[in-house]
C-alpha cells in the first residue's frame, strides 16, 4: 500500500510518501517539504503567533494536495518538540484539524528517540549489536541506546540546532563570548545524561541520523547523497572539532556555499556542530556512521508493524 507520514518539525513540515507492506522495507515514492521553522515563531510567552499557525496550515493542506495527487491510502501525521511545547500546542492542533482535517500526533521526546532507534535498529540489522542512537533535531537532541528495537534508554534534550541558534547566536557570525557560552551550555546538558547510558556499558556501534549529522559529515568528506544510500558515511570527532572553530567565524552566508549545506541550514550548523561534538566527545565516540533512516522511517515502520501480512 502507499502510505504518508508527515512530519511537522522545528524546521521543516516534510511529506514522505513511500510504497510499503509488512515484512518489507519501505520504498520512497514522493517526498514534499516546505521550510517553516516554527521554531522561531514563537511569541514571546512560547506560544505559536498568529501568522505561524496561519502558515502551519495553509502548508498542511499543500501536503495534503499531494498525499492525494500521489495517490496515498493512509497519512500517518504527527508533530514534534515545536508543536509539543508550544503555549498554545492545544489550540493549533485544534485549529490545524479543523481548517485541514488533520489530527496531528504529538510525539513526546522519548516516542522520537525511541522510533528513531527502531529505524536504525532496522536499517543496521540485529549483526550491529548494542546501538547508541544520536539525533539532533531543529528543537531537540534525543540519545538511544539499546541492544534490542526498544532501547534501554531514550533520552531528549531541549538543545535543537535551530532552537539554540534562536536563543544563543543571534550575530552573524556569532561573537565568540556568544559561541563559548553555547558551547558550556550545551556541554552541561549533555553530561548530565551520560551516566544514564554508562551503566550499559560501551555501543558496538554508534549511528546518527539527522540534516544536521549528514552536512557534518559531507563537510568532513563523506559522499554526496547523489551517489545513494547505501553508501557508508561517517563522521569522525577529530575532523568535526577541526571544522568547529571554522563554521563560527563564517556568516550563515559563508556557510550556505560549504559542500553539502543547504541555504535554509546553513545558519544554524554552528549550533548543530557544537552539539554534535559535545555529544561525540561526552559520550566518548571517536566516530559514528549515518543512517538514512530516521524518525519518520520509524513512524512507518511501526505502522507497519500492526498491520497484517499481505
Amino acid at each position: 500500500m502507499r502510505l504518508g507520514v508527515l512530519d511537522v518539525g522545528s524546521n521543516t513540515v516534510h511529506l514522505l510518501v513511500v510504497d510499503a507492506h509488512p515484512g518489507a522495507r519501505p520504498l520512497p515514492a514522493h517526498s514534499h517539504k516546505a521550510d517553516l521553522r516554527l521554531a522561531q515563531l514563537l511569541d514571546e510567552d512560547g506560544s505559536i503567533g498568529a501568522e505561524g499557525v496561519d502558515r502551519l496550515v495553509a502548508v498542511v493542506q499543500d501536503a495534503l494536495q499531494a498525499a492525494e495527487d500521489k495517490g496515498v491510502e493512509e497519512l500517518l501525521p504527527f508533530a514534534t518538540s515545536a508543536v509539543r511545547e508550544a503555549g498554545n500546542a492545544d489550540d493549533v492542533l485544534t485549529r490545524v484539524h479543523a481548517e485541514t482535517g488533520v489530527m496531528l500526533e504529538v510525539l513526546s521526546g522519548a516516542q522520537e528517540a525511541r522510533l528513531t532507534f527502531l529505524a536504525a535498529r532496522r536499517w543496521f540489522g540485529w549483526s550491529a549489536g548494542k546501538l547508541l542512537v544520536l539525533d539532533i533535531g531543529g528543537g531537540s537532541l534525543e540519545v538511544a541506546y539499546g541492544i534490542d528495537e526498544e532501547p534501554d534508554a531514550a533520552v531528549s534534550l531541549p538543545l535543537g540546532a535551530g532552537r539554540l541558534t534562536a536563543g544563543w547566536l543571534p550575530g552573524d557570525p556569532p561573537e565568540p563570548a556568544d559561541v563559548k557560552a553555547l558551547r558550556r551550555h550545551v556541554r552541561t546538558e549533555i553530561a548530565r545524561t551520560v551516566g544514564e547510558f554508562a551503566r550499559f556499558g560501551a555501543p558496538d556501534h554508534v549511528v546518527a541520523t539527522s540534516k544536521t549529522f549528514k552536512q557534518l559529515a559531507r563537510l568532513a568528506g563523506a559522499a554526496r547523497s547523489a551517489e545513494g544510500l547505501y553508501v557508508q558515511r561517517e563522521l569522525k570527532r577529530r575532523s568535526l572539532e577541526e571544522w568547529v572553530p571554522q563554521l563560527a567565524g563564517m556568516t550563515g552566508e559563508d556557510r550556505s556555499r560549504l559542500p553539502g549545506v543547504s541555504e535554509g541550514r546553513a545558519g544554524q550548523l554552528l549550533a548543530g556542530a557544537l552539539v554534535a561534538e559535545a555529544a561525540m566527545d561526552l559520550f566518548g565516540v571517536e566516530a559514528l556512521e549515518i543512517c538514512p533512516w530516521a524518525l519518520r522511517e520509524g513512524v512507518i515502520l511501526r505502522r507497519l508493524d500492526h498491520m497484517p501480512p499481505r
